[in-house]
């Protein structure tokens, strides 16, 4: 990415958040960096943090972010707040039409598959080795979880419900070849030139 599209995503971030990824006190850098580069691919607008394990086991690692090759933390701001209760409230970027969304196993929620995504969304999910508080859950929109046996570690979660907001969006109905194979020029590997065979 060039330093003029780096700016302009930078300069973009003052505009109101349609997506925000927030992350309940994680404590690995890796998965941490790894929901940093699906906040790239998904067009995630920021990632919130709470907690302190993160940022210690950050300043003690040599690879802070190692798993976002994307390097999608130079334009997708990675900050770190004291809780998601109040944080449309907190943060000015946030729209007051924005939904908080909680992603975990909890008892009560809605399966991915059955449900509708918020045009502005605050996606919660819970740490690598717990889960969202009560009082979140209390305080949020939606509860939802991903239908699985065995709990998912926390990027790949993140992964999986960004897939599936953009899935459901109508810009993934667009039924346009063109369009499609546009996308994936942009998106793949730059040693990747393979096509389907177009049949006669």
């Amino acid at each position: 990415m060039t330093e003029e599209a780096i700016q302009a995503k930078q300069s973009a971030q003052t505009d109101l958040a349609k997506v925000t990824v927030a992350l309940t006190n994680p404590k690995s850098p890796s998965n941490v960096g790894a929901v940093m580069r699906a906040a790239g691919c998904y067009q995630v607008d920021q990632v919130l943090f709470t907690g302190k394990r993160y940022a210690m086991a950050a300043k003690h690692g040599s690879k802070k972010l190692a798993t976002d090759t994307k390097k999608a933390s130079r334009i997708i701001p990675l900050t770190h707040v004291e809780g998601f209760e109040n944080v449309k409230q907190s943060l000015a970027n946030i729209p007051n039409t924005a939904k908080i969304v909680c992603v975990d196993l909890v008892e009560g929620a809605t399966p991915l598959p059955h449900f509708h995504h918020p045009e502005h969304a605050i996606y919660v999910f819970g740490p690598e080795d717990g889960t969202i508080s009560q009082h979140v859950i209390d305080a949020a929109d939606e509860v939802v979880y991903v239908p699985t046996i065995g709990c998912m570690n926390l990027a790949a979660s993140v992964n999986v419900l960004l897939y599936d907001r953009l899935a459901k969006t109508e810009l993934a109905k667009n039924e346009a070849v063109d369009a499609d194979n546009e996308l994936i020029r942009q998106s793949r590997d730059t040693n990747n030139k393979v096509k389907v065979k177009v049949s006669a």
